[in-house]
């Protein structure tokens, strides 16, 4: 750093959003992927920042003269002043990476610390649920200072364990170091994000971050073996000195021995440290299975014995948005909304709700616009492939043509149904469904708006759901 230690300089707070900048406050001046933050540091110093981080080379303009300190690394720079900023932080912090599953794995592994009699936590996606919380979220992984203040404000309301998602940005961007992670969890690895992270190799390097650099040595590493890249971080979070609790069919410490379905869940087979266990999970889909034995390995590598955690798997209630019931209807057709807006996560689900059909399965879906195009046909070909009917509509279009956008995702998916409002879509989807039927709507979840342009619309698929449900009882 330049221009005397930190130490010289009293900060009150600390920001990388210049609008959120107030008297006493360090501005991190960060490149983005949009945005350079030093074009920003006029705007900090004018809402009153006291000092400015930057990376090497950067000058301030002349008339501004408050202290500028420069790191090679800026970003990581700026998570490690937040943590020490924001201290203390939960004793516990469990962190959660993969494509899919973050949100159902962080979830579930909350309800077995809070069933233990452990108050905890989770940040995420679904925002911020902790005893007597429950806020929305916005990033998956939130700005380093946002994170590391609400990891205080919960380690002095006497919360102690926190899971938290990992996403592949997160990571990539530093957010979440400074973090003390004591367990580590991996569900997957599959196409997404490569607009961002360009290969898959890239993306995987990402996600591995959190076994191999942020996990406390001799940390808890929860690894799913079914996955093909499991056995290669199971090497990296070895290297790390970690314990391992691999998980999954192919798992050795937590294993999946077999998966009967029920009307309304699941009776599972496990061999749980060489011990064979038999519960029901009252959630739908092996993949939740897979994400169920996440958290149990993620308790167990947080000191909760396996007797106390095994039972809760039969008392799980699945996270917002995710297998999520939204309504049946008289004739015994039933609603389900899932935030799947990846190929595998589509495919998953689908696959996951055909024992329970009856009659027919039908999915409405889309792809959001400024996002990866290379998923789009994949998903109509699989949607085409595992449902007896496929709607295509209008997902998040944000700055893309919406009519283009369906027409790429039509391009894998021959003979399926185009309805481009998505409101319509449902309805139509509800209007026709008949007894036995299951209809899944997929990518949005628990998206309470749609992004249209620049705009976002109050739009939620479980509230429309249940509303086109109620229009057809009635």
């Amino acid at each position: 750093m330049q221009s005397g230690a930190l130490d010289d300089v009293e900060i009150g707070g600390l920001t990388s959003d210049s609008r959120k900048a107030a008297p006493g406050f360090l501005f991190a001046a960060l490149q983005g992927a949009a945005a350079d933050g030093r074009g920003y540091i006029a705007d900090a110093v004018a809402r009153g920042a006291v000092a400015v981080l930057a990376a090497d080379g950067a000058r301030l303009d002349d008339g501004i003269s408050i202290p500028l300190f420069t790191a090679p690394n800026p970003r990581l720079q700026y998570a490690r002043m937040a943590a020490r900023f924001h201290a203390p932080q939960p004793s516990t912090v469990a962190a959660v990476t993969g494509t899919n599953g973050k949100s159902s794995t962080c979830e579930f592994v909350r309800q077995i610390w809070t069933a233990t009699h452990r108050p905890s936590a989770t940040l995420g996606t679904l925002g911020l649920v902790a005893p007597g919380i429950a806020r929305s979220g916005g990033l998956t992984t939130p700005d380093p200072a946002d994170l590391h203040a609400d990891l205080q404000t919960l380690a002095r309301d006497g919360v102690q364990h926190v899971a938290i998602e990992a996403s592949s940005h997160g990571l990539d961007q530093y957010r979440l170091d400074g973090l003390k992670v004591s367990a580590a969890a991996y569900t997957n690895l599959t196409r997404d994000h490569l607009d961002y992270h360009g290969t898959m190799e890239r993306y995987f390097d990402a996600k591995a971050r959190l076994f191999s650099e942020l996990l406390v040595h001799g940390g808890a590493a929860v690894i799913n073996l079914d996955d093909p890249y499991g056995e290669e971080l199971a090497s990296r979070a070895k290297k790390r000195g970690a314990t391992l609790y691999t998980y999954g069919r192919k798992g050795r410490e937590l294993r999946l021995l077999d998966v009967r379905a029920l009307p309304h869940g699941q009776v599972l087979k496990l061999e749980i440290l060489g011990r064979r266990v038999e519960t029901q999970l009252p959630l739908i889909g092996e993949f939740q299975t897979l994400n169920a034995l996440a958290a149990v390995g993620l308790a167990l590598g947080t000191s909760i014995p396996v007797d106390d955690a095994v039972p809760v798997l039969a008392t799980l209630t699945g996270a917002r948005g995710r297998m999520e019931h939204a309504a049946s209807l008289s004739n015994g057709a039933a609603i389900f909304v899932d935030y799947a807006h990846t190929p595998d996560a589509l495919e998953r689900v689908l696959l996951a709700m055909r024992p329970h059909t009856d009659n027919r399965l039908i999915v409405v879906f889309g792809c959001g616009g400024d996002r990866d195009k290379g998923k789009r046909p994949l998903m109509g070909e699989i949607a085409m492939r595992l449902a007896d009917v496929a709607i295509v509509t209008d997902d998040n279009p944000r700055t893309e043509n919406a009519a283009q956008i369906r027409r790429e995702v039509l391009v894998g998916a021959k003979g399926a149904r185009e309805i481009a409002d998505r409101a319509t879509a449902i309805f139509t989807a509800v209007s026709e469904l008949k007894a036995g039927d299951i209809l899944v709507i997929a990518g949005k979840g628990h998206e309470q708006g749609q992004i249209v342009g620049k705009d976002v619309l109050p739009f939620d698929d479980l509230d429309v759901a249940r509303h086109a449900a109620q229009q057809v009882r009635s």
